[in-house]
């Protein structure tokens, strides 16, 4: 077989001796007689004598180039920083020996980075860019007083972008301590431009450096000197990061006061009003001024978890009254909307108008099949899962939750082969995902694959060693099954122990207490979990535990409200005719 190596060759060859043919054909074309072949008066052909240089890949700029783009697209910085690095020294474009610099600085390889930088010098890099490359290659090196230096002369240019880029410079340093010390030593207030933006990301830098103090006399000093609303808004998260809520929220109406079209603040205002409690105040707040998606969201948001109906009903008819437009890019909030005002039609014609470029689209269509499913509908629901299996087939985390979306909906309809059939076929997406097995598990447990139920629940806590939704499965399946009590009391007191007040514990600590013949123990916990929540699963375990006891016609009663919570529950029916007489 030909190596990479020989093949290019022998398309060079073919190249160069197709063009040879075409030019003797043009010979031939001009109608001159070719005169008659002479003898030939040695053995080697004008062929034979035809040289073809071939260019070595290193020297070859679009090959170091492609290289070095399909590296990246990989995620192989190094192997794009060394095809940028050797594009730069053979080619005469700025831009090139730019990004081989960006590159070798993001490996951090200092010496490739002097070299690469020193290319973009000789081909016209502006100041700026090559003080800032100094400046980056000092501080790899932990070099801070030549970092300071090149960080002087970045803001020395003068250059419309230079706070920007010095601020970048130590946002990119591996060394905080290092990078803060020369921010405080640097960007002080008699060198930041009259520019609110510089003193802000100043002030912001400095916090992300835990330079708290420096930050905080920053963003004081720019409320004072601008007092526009941006500055306004940035003094009030510090005093709300500080405790001072009332001097936050004191801040943020100044600053809604001064730009109250600025969407952005009051967003931000609502949150502070709504995280104190006051949701009527930041409803009320958000319903005044310009309007957009992400108000409208919040505004949702709010009404529903303080269960306004009259508000959710309010903001839909809002919604609609506004331009086509406006409607098709809040589709997706106005069939959340419908969803809760139970207009469930209408919801599903809103998802369908979700445009198939909104970043919520597959949301929509997840949303679209529960509705679906919730009807009764179950095969369009399928469908509608199908659709986005084939979409996002070259997506591995939406397609894995599109399978599993499937096995919820078998599983709620009681398909539990279905369920595991889904479930495993998100587990070829994503192998052993603890999510996806633990949901086959409960499959497998449900449609009586005992075995298999509990290697998955196993081999999910191998993964996430003591997690407690999984030890309680297992702990529940094994005492179901008269299993390894001894395995399953110790599994489900740990969740007990993690989650006293949970009444799927408690009902998996009462059902054990059963299976060990602890009447009393069982009866107890499982008359706690029914008053905390009425599960019907819960119920008919403790309606069996009275019958056991004699309780008949206690047990009936419960048996009674089990049914009219779920009339089609598998447990119920089951218990039903076991305890039949």
């Amino acid at each position: 077989m030909l190596s990479g190596r020989s093949k290019f060759k022998r398309v060079r060859h073919f190249v160069a001796l197709s063009a040879l043919a075409a030019a003797l054909a043009g010979c031939a074309a001009t109608g001159t007689r070719p005169e008659a072949p002479k003898a030939v008066r040695t053995g080697v052909q004008p062929l034979d004598r035809l040289q073809v240089a071939i260019v070595p890949p290193e020297r070859d700029l679009q090959a170091q180039l492609m290289a070095g783009d399909f590296a990246i697209a990989n995620n192989d910085l190094k192997t794009a920083a060394t095809a940028y690095g050797n594009a730069a020294m053979i080619s005469d474009d700025a831009n090139v020996a730019a990004r081989a610099t960006e590159l070798a600085l993001a490996i951090h390889d200092q010496a490739a980075s002097v070299k690469a930088l020193d290319r973009w010098a000789a081909l016209g890099a502006k100041p700026l860019d090559l003080a800032e490359g100094r400046a980056r290659i000092a501080l790899d090196r932990g070099d801070t007083a030549e970092a300071e230096r090149q960080l002087n002369a970045m803001i020395a240019t003068g250059d419309h972008d230079a706070w920007r880029e010095f601020g970048r410079t130590l946002a990119m340093g591996r060394d905080q301590a290092q990078a803060g010390q020369l921010l405080e030593r640097i960007a002080t207030p008699e060198r930041l431009p009259n520019d609110s933006a510089a003193w802000m990301a100043m002030s912001e830098l400095g916090e992300s450096f835990g330079r708290h103090e420096y930050a905080q006399r920053i963003g004081e000093m720019a409320q004072a000197r601008f007092h526009d609303g941006s500055t306004l808004a940035w003094a009030a998260q510090q005093k709300y990061r500080a405790g001072d809520r009332e001097g936050a929220k004191k801040l943020f109406a100044k600053a809604v006061a001064k730009e109250p079209k600025n969407t952005r603040l009051r967003m931000a205002y609502a949150t502070i009003l709504a995280q104190g409690g006051d949701e009527k105040g930041a409803a009320k707040l958000l319903s005044s001024g310009a309007q957009d998606s992400d108000t409208y969201t919040m505004r949702m948001t709010l009404a529903a978890r303080a269960a306004d109906k009259g508000g959710l009903k309010r903001l839909y008819d809002e919604i609609r009254r506004q331009s086509d437009d406006v409607q098709a890019d809040n589709a997706f909030t106005l069939g959340q909307l419908a969803e809760i005002l139970d207009q469930k039609e209408d919801a599903l014609d809103w998802y369908a108008a979700v445009a198939d470029d909104d970043p919520r689209a597959f949301d929509a269509s997840v949303r679209s099949a529960v509705i679906l499913h919730q009807q009764g509908k179950d095969d369009d629901a399928h469908e509608v899962v199908a659709d986005l299996q084939t979409t996002y087939a070259d997506r591995p985390e939406a397609l894995r939750k599109a399978f599993a979306l499937d096995a919820e909906l078998y599983m709620d309809a009681g398909n539990y082969a279905a369920a595991a059939a889904s479930y495993d076929k998100a587990l070829r997406v994503k192998p052993d995902d603890p999510e996806i097995l633990y949901g086959r598990g409960m499959a497998y447990a449900e449609a009586g694959k005992i075995d298999l139920a509990v290697a998955d629940f196993r081999k999910v806590l191998e993964i996430k060693p003591g997690d407690i939704e999984t030890s309680n499965a297992l702990g529940y399946t094994l005492a179901d099954n008269d299993r390894d009590l001894g395995e399953a009391q110790s599994l489900i007191e740990a969740a007990r122990s993690a989650r006293p007040d949970d009444p799927s514990v408690a009902d998996s600590w009462g059902w054990l207490k059963f299976r060990q013949g602890q009447l009393d123990q069982a009866e107890s916990a499982l008359r706690g979990a029914w008053s905390k929540r009425k599960d019907a699963d819960i119920g008919v375990h403790l309606a069996e535990v009275l019958w056991t006891r004699g309780e008949h016609d206690e047990a009936r009663k419960v048996l009674n409200e089990v049914r009219r919570i779920d009339p089609k529950n598998a447990s119920l029916q089951k218990t039903e005719k076991k305890l039949s007489p």
